[in-house]
């Protein structure tokens, strides 16, 4: 039968996003109905209004997301009606060459619903296979992951996407330990998520950099132990300074341009580590002396989604927020309604918020 739900679409490349009525189908074998209680606003769903992902007109926005098991499908034996969940985009598949090298977090043939969402008889494209501004949404059963439903869920969702992702840069790609220097570029949401992974970790020194003196006030709330204005001065010679004329141990770059990329690349110790979390562009090209890549050593890595098993780590990082040892409230920079989203991308744009959270 199904059912029709209040959500986010993006019809047109660049055109604004419209809250309209969208057709949810019952869950089929494997799949989950959630019922969404508060969705982060990411830049994610920014590129996928812009067209800059892929021109799979309309979308379904929002991915960012906590919510309720309504219903499932048969054959879905993890969740449950009435579970608190918080939303994935990797759901793993089990049976692929990576999975049965015991390494899931990098599962091969991660999957989504096999059934549509619909507007109007035409199918929608759901962010990240989630779609999750709307008051229901359909998703893989695996891509519903129970967590300890006593946290709020505006605070819950942003795990699901951003601040996971910038955890997990520090935490699993970069693997961070205690006594670590460690350099972040770029202090948005999944910037400050990589410092304060970085102090969860025991990073002794933490610089964080960016050309916003706002977002680097931010930046000390998370765990910067310094920052630098990028327009300050050469970059690299100013981590160097902080770090005894070293560098870094790790260097996380959480922008997704190809000059802080090299600042990253310049700025970490010999033997240490690069790690880009940040997004670019397919056009983008860096260029390096291959002779500083050997002579350097250490590791080049990037880190999709940072390398995370979601069944894993969301339950471990609630429990760390519960325990007061993950600061995701400060994530928060305003709570708005489904009404909201356009708004919030043009705060987003201007650097006024790290997240605005829908809250159905």
């Amino acid at each position: 039968m199904g059912q029709q739900v209040k959500a986010v679409v993006a019809k047109a490349k660049g055109e604004p996003v419209e809250v309209v009525m969208i057709d949810v189908p019952d869950p089929g074998p494997g799949e989950a109905l959630v019922e969404i209680k508060a969705c982060g606003v990411c830049h994610t769903d920014l590129h996928y209004r812009e067209g800059a992902i892929n021109d799979e007109f309309p979308f379904l926005l929002g991915h960012e997301a906590a919510g309720i098991v309504e219903a499932v499908g048969p054959d879905v034996t993890d969740v449950a009606p009435g579970d608190f969940v918080i939303l994935n985009w990797r759901a793993v598949c089990g049976e692929c060459r990576s999975c049965k090298r015991g390494k899931p977090q990098i599962c091969f043939n991660t999957h989504n619903a096999t059934q549509k969402m619909t507007l109007d008889g035409v199918e929608l494209s759901p962010a990240l296979g989630i779609g999750a501004f709307a008051e229901k949404t359909l998703v893989a059963a695996g891509q519903a992951t129970k967590v300890d439903p006593s946290v709020r869920p505006e605070v819950a969702g942003l795990i699901g996407c951003g601040v996971m992702a910038g955890l997990g840069a520090a935490l699993n790609t970069g693997n961070v330990s205690r006594g670590d220097s460690v350099a972040v570029f770029g202090c948005g949401g999944v910037g400050d998520a990589a410092i304060e992974g970085a102090r969860i970790a025991g990073a002794s020194t933490i610089i964080a950099v960016d050309l916003d003196d706002k977002k680097l006030e931010w930046a000390k709330d998370f765990g910067a132990t310094h920052t630098i204005n990028a327009k300050s001065g050469d970059v690299v010679e100013q981590i160097r300074e902080i770090t005894d004329g070293n560098g870094v141990d790790v260097a996380i770059e959480a922008v997704g341009l190809p000059v802080t990329y090299e600042q990253a690349f310049y700025a970490r110790d010999l033997a240490g580590t690069v790690v880009l979390v940040g997004v670019p562009s397919p056009e983008m090209k860096i260029e390096l002396p291959l002779i500083e890549v050997f002579g350097r050593g250490g590791s080049l890595k990037s880190s999709w989604y940072g390398d995370c098993l979601p069944s894993r780590d969301f339950p471990m990082l609630i429990d760390l927020y519960l325990q007061g040892r993950l600061n995701l409230d400060g994530f928060v920079s305003e709570t708005i309604g489904i009404d909201g989203v356009e708004e919030a991308f043009h705060k987003m744009e201007a650097g006024e918020v790290l997240r605005s959270v829908v809250v159905m």
